[in-house]
């Protein structure tokens, strides 16, 4: 950048925001500025008020003091898409997607009246497949989004913001679901697009992007903003202390011990509906005491192959085995009887019932244990003490276990079901995407307690597309790409870059 920020435009102003719900403040007067043309990151743990304040940007929330402002102009409170004709757009943490729609008709939904959509579909196909080849955004645009996996669905959002030519673009964990390749490539095109005058707020966990990305960095805790710095004049280990409020430890696991074979796959095929990819005669053996990282790109089968072991789909052919034994008759139950812990990928549509409360939530896979329910009657004081005791080790911020899990954030929501899981000390671990949305401090807590179910002698999938959490974490990485599985890695034989093509595909055909 040649000017400075402070030369350039306000093409975006929050003035003194405050909004509380009920005894709690989740924005305390927090001003934010944004200039033509500058990338800022916002930071903070989860429940510091990230959301809240864009949900005020966006009329969804309505401030209880403050204004904003965009190109000059203030918007009225809670005019819901008043943001939007401004010329803002926001890839949402919480997909706002219809599921029974095409691609293509969700990006088109809300330029122009029902009635005319019918009108220039060939032209905005066209527009929406060079955006998404521009932005290595791949995405069918005839494909149903409800047979999308979660990565999928980001990637739409992103595109239908893309589309609508916003003019400040809020990006909500943009990468989560990209190949550190395609990552840089987004980050290039965004260079691009900011060069040529477009405003961006980055909203990320990853600090080295926040590092790469942006020109400003401001940090939210606890509702107020505690830091505001240039970019150039800070580093990741300040960031996250500033974040957390104190010095943050990353857990660096011991050399794993690996046991017994806990569950094995040998040849399977799954092919699950829709345009979802499946599992192309996969082998896949998980062992006591160790962590197996997979690695790949959304939508590339990881999602067939969480449903199989979770109990939700069945291999077309190939075997499963339980140990020495094969797998008796699959299903959700069974593998809850196979001592089975699963932290689904999607928190909303599997992993959580929005209108229970977070004691009924906590106890969704377990109500049936001995400890919770008696002859057929639950005992809701042990279930209440259970949710107490999740919320208190994972730090779930809420009113209490009596409120609506729909309330909290998704990061809160997520450490729930979390605690849920690993509280009920499983044999084998499902943790798909464990730790999408949470911050650095719940990060390093959640993967502590993985390492310790693993050295307790749990075998753990980690199936995740953060490239640092899986070179971190596992003791062995595999690669799926297309349904297929790479050979085993060992932690430390392979960078970001060599998983990176293997991700898209490139180790796979040299291996054929």
């Amino acid at each position: 950048m040649t000017n400075t920020a402070e030369a350039r435009e306000v093409v975006l102003r929050l003035n003194g925001i405050t909004k509380r719900f009920g005894s709690l403040t989740a924005n305390d007067s927090v001003d934010v500025t944004l200039h033509r043309g500058e990338v800022i990151a916002l930071l903070g743990e989860n429940g510091a008020g990230k959301t809240t304040l864009m949900n005020i940007l966006f009329g969804h929330y309505t401030a209880d003091e403050g204004t904003v402002e965009v190109f000059g102009r203030t918007l009225a409170p809670g005019a819901t898409g008043a943001a939007l004709k401004a010329g803002v757009g926001m890839v949402h943490q919480h997909f706002t997607l219809a599921g029974n729609l095409t691609v293509l008709d969700n990006i088109l939904l809300g330029t122009a009246p029902l009635w005319s959509l019918g009108r220039g579909r060939r032209e905005a196909q066209a527009r929406v497949r060079k955006l998404a080849a521009d932005f290595g955004l791949a995405v069918h645009p005839g494909a149903k989004v409800g047979t999308l996996s979660v990565g999928e669905r980001q990637r739409v959002e992103i595109l239908k913001a893309l589309y609508r030519d916003a003019r400040v673009l809020i990006l909500d964990e943009p990468t989560a679901v990209l190949t550190p390749q395609e990552s840089d490539a987004l980050f290039e095109t965004l260079r691009k697009a900011v060069d040529q005058g477009l405003s961006v707020i980055f909203i990320s966990h990853k600090l080295h992007e926040v590092m790469a990305i942006s020109d400003r960095v401001l940090v939210l805790r606890h509702g107020k903003l505690v830091g505001e710095t240039p970019t150039a004049e800070t580093t990741p280990h300040a960031l996250a202390e500033l974040m957390v409020g104190a010095e943050i430890a990353q857990p660096v696991p011991s050399e794993a011990k690996p046991g017994a074979t806990l569950l094995s796959l040998r040849s399977v095929f799954a092919h699950p509906p829709g345009h979802r990819t499946g599992l192309q005669g996969i082998d896949l053996d998980l062992r006591a005491g160790q962590i197996l990282g997979l690695a790949g790109v959304s939508g590339n089968g990881q999602g067939a192959l969480a449903e199989l072991i979770s109990g939700e789909a069945k291999p077309q052919s190939g075997e499963m085995r339980l140990g020495n034994k094969a797998a008796p008759p699959w299903s959700p139950r069974a593998a809850l009887a196979a001592q089975i812990g699963r932290i689904p990928e999607d928190r909303h549509s599997t992993g959580s019932i929005a209108d229970f409360s977070l004691t009924e939530n906590a106890i969704l896979e377990s109500y049936k244990d001995t400890a919770l329910s008696r002859a057929g009657w639950m005992r809701w004081s042990a279930a209440e003490a259970f949710a107490k005791q999740v919320i208190s080790r994972y730090d779930v911020r809420c009113p209490g276990p009596e409120a609506r899990i729909r309330l909290l954030s998704g990061g809160n929501m997520q450490k729930l079901i979390l605690g849920r899981a690993l509280e009920s000390n499983p044999r084998i671990i499902l943790a798909n995407q464990p730790v999408r949305g949470l911050d650095i401090g719940a990060v390093t807590y959640v993967q502590k307690r993985l390492i310790a179910a693993r050295d307790a002698g749990a075998a753990i999938l980690l199936i995740s597309e953060d490239l640092d959490e899986i070179l971190g974490l596992a003791d062995v990485i595999r690669v799926m790409s297309e349904g297929r599985l790479s050979p085993e890695f060992l932690r430390g034989s392979m960078t970001a870059t060599e998983l990176g093509r293997w991700m898209a595909g490139e180790g796979f055909d040299r291996a054929a």
